[in-house]
């Protein structure tokens, strides 16, 4: 097998997601997950997003507007965190709708969540 060659501060496997409003979605991960924006390129109008990138932890999850060309993309996500009951809850206050409330499972404490934006998110704290 090949030994694939990772930039810095990247994992093999990133998260891309298109969405409507990705200063909104930016916004959304920093409020619920304090998630960092660490780039930000914009397109030729000034506002739009071509590129940017979110860390979490040590991940990154790339994003950007959706246009004509490039529909919305959206993905289910299971993170680990401190509180899935306080993500939970900020999340709602967010703008997310709940699939499921904060359970405990065999695997942990976890909860589910749409975002605004589309994306589905297993919130979920490690036993």
């Amino acid at each position: 097998m090949t030994t694939t060659q990772i930039p810095t501060g990247y994992q093999q496997v990133m998260p891309y997601l298109i969405v409507k409003d990705a200063p909104a979605f930016i916004e959304f991960m920093h409020d619920v997950f304090d998630a960092v924006e660490v780039m930000r390129h914009n397109r030729e109008d000034g506002h739009t997003i071509m590129h940017a990138e979110i860390k979490l932890g040590e991940s990154i999850i790339m994003a950007a507007d959706s246009t004509d060309k490039y529909e919305p993309r959206t993905s289910g996500m299971f993170i680990y965190v401190p509180d899935a009951d306080a993500a939970y809850a900020k999340a709602l206050a967010a703008g997310a709708t709940s699939i499921a409330p904060p359970a405990d499972q065999s695997y942990g404490r976890s909860a589910g969540i749409t975002d605004a934006f589309g994306n589905t998110w297993w919130i979920t704290t490690s036993k």
